[in-house]
């Protein structure tokens, strides 16, 4: 594997790793909430675990789906120190729930997270994208599935408050 690619591929199991960390900050902090954050914890350890798979078995063979990766190292980088920050931040200071939701839907509609989204989306033909995409199954649509839980109980969203 190129190391071009290897980058790629690490920044991005620590992006998902970090994600799912910060996921399960908000599961600790909000216990109403818990069964929600605690789901999508473990969903965004499974895209870290299907990366590093790939990473693992498909890249020696060069049949790793670069597709899935975001383009950019330096955005990917950039994210995941934003994200560590954040991490560190609310260990001292946790967020309120509203905030929680807010920088959820913050994360999972960045670039970095859209790009792992527009993958499982999209249509494939190779082999291998059918495979991670079958090994995602149901892991998929978390912008969309916070913006529900959040109507669903009466949590308000940063463009409805300014």
């Amino acid at each position: 594997m190129n190391n071009d690619v290897t980058s790629l591929v690490d920044e991005s199991i620590n992006l998902e790793l970090n994600v799912s960390d910060i996921y399960l900050l908000f599961y600790k902090f909000f216990p109403n909430d818990a069964e929600f954050w605690w789901k999508l914890a473990l969903e965004e350890k499974n895209h870290a675990a299907l990366i590093r798979g790939g990473k693992e078995y498909f890249e020696p063979v060069n049949k790793f789906p670069h597709n899935l990766l975001h383009h950019s190292l330096q955005n990917l980088k950039d994210t995941n120190s934003k994200l560590l920050s954040l991490i560190k931040n609310f260990e001292n200071t946790p967020p309120s729930r509203e905030e929680a939701f807010n920088i959820a839907l913050e994360i999972e509609n960045s670039a970095c997270e859209l790009h792992y989204q527009n993958f499982i989306d999209e249509e494939v033909n190779s082999t291998t994208d059918k495979i991670f995409k079958k090994l995602n199954k149901d892991d998929k649509d978390h912008a969309m599935r916070i913006r529900s839980y959040m109507e669903k109980h009466g949590i308000t969203g940063q463009s409805e408050n300014g």
